[in-house]
């Protein structure tokens, strides 16, 4: 086991890729590249290993990518309005990468950078970086990490932490792109998603949250009994965040997949603009939350710690 792992540590400092597994069969591969995921094998009912996410071929390819597929995305993932917020009496301006907005953290966010891989078993990676002061119009230095595990209840568990030296705001998240037929063998137009959410936020035409917080009952945002997923969908869901609960199900029948997300944050951003390619379910906070009081506070402040924990558990009907 010892000279496999130290083989992987080589193959990490060569192309900056490794693979964590479990005793499943189940792998995940992982690039230095935005601390992204380009493969993940989960069982279908076929007894084959399906690639459920819309990844990169190769650490060179992800180096090119512009479609967010698979990093972790920060400091803030998803937008800020104006790419402006206000922090204790100052005002902070952030580099602006969709129209006026930011974006997914800017142009030179967390998914463009190298960070550190440290494999520290054949099922456990640890992926850290430090974040300078002033990157991309942010506050404070800070240092985070992110702790990807592979149990053997074919359960990718994310857990993040993070540190800072001033005020500064914070949220990150995996832009995952799902396909449970397999990376590109599919629409996604066939799944079945269910959200366990009674609310969400109403955005404008720039798709920045109007301070609303709406009920999905009667409306195409009601999820929660499971329904197909059409291609008009980019909106924060209120996750309803009972202990023990499934943030959203989504399932395949073709190939039997189910996947169930499990996390520690209030919303989920849902995308499905290009089902050929995949589906996007990101855990978070709410878009724009700097911006409204009446949100959940993305403010972190030295001497305190962040953490996220976000479980995707694959099975097989």
């Amino acid at each position: 086991m010892l000279s496999a792992l130290l083989a992987g540590c080589r193959k990490a400092a060569e192309e900056p890729t490794f693979t964590i597994r479990n005793e499943n069969g189940m792998t995940a591969t992982f690039t230095s590249y935005g601390a992204r995921l380009l493969r993940l094998e989960v069982p279908a009912k076929d007894g084959t290993l399906k690639n459920v996410v819309w990844g990169c071929a190769d650490p060179a390819e992800a180096r090119m990518d512009a479609d967010y597929r698979q990093p972790v995305v920060g400091r803030y993932g998803n937008r800020i309005a104006k790419g402006r917020f206000d922090l204790d009496g100052f005002t902070w301006q952030l580099s602006q990468n969709e129209g006026e907005n930011h974006l997914h953290g800017g142009k030179g966010g967390f998914d463009k950078h190298d960070w550190t891989l440290q494999p520290l078993s054949e099922s456990t990676l640890l992926m850290t970086r430090v974040s300078p002061d002033g990157e991309e119009g942010y506050p404070g230095n800070l240092e985070i990490s992110v702790l990807c595990t592979l149990t053997d209840k074919n359960e990718l568990v994310l857990q993040y932490a993070a540190v800072t030296d001033a005020p500064t705001v914070l949220n990150p998240t995996l832009h995952a792109w799902f396909n449970l037929h397999g990376n590109g063998e599919g629409p996604t137009t066939s799944h079945i998603l269910k959200i366990n959410a009674d609310y969400y936020t109403p955005v404008d035409a720039e798709l920045i949250p109007t301070g609303e917080i709406a009920p999905v009952d009667g409306t195409p945002f009601d999820f929660r009994a499971g329904k197909p997923v059409t291609p008009e969908f980019d909106h924060n869901f209120v996750l309803r965040g009972a202990p023990g609960e499934a943030a959203l199900e989504l399932y395949e029948p073709s190939t039997g997949i189910l996947l169930k997300v499990y996390t520690d944050q209030p919303g989920l951003q849902m995308y499905s603009g290009k089902p050929d390619c995949g589906l996007v379910l990101e855990t978070q906070h709410f878009p724009d939350s700097p911006n409204h009081a009446d949100f959940p506070s993305t403010v972190l402040r030295p001497g305190e710690n962040y953490t996220q924990n976000t479980i995707y558990r694959f099975e097989v009907l």
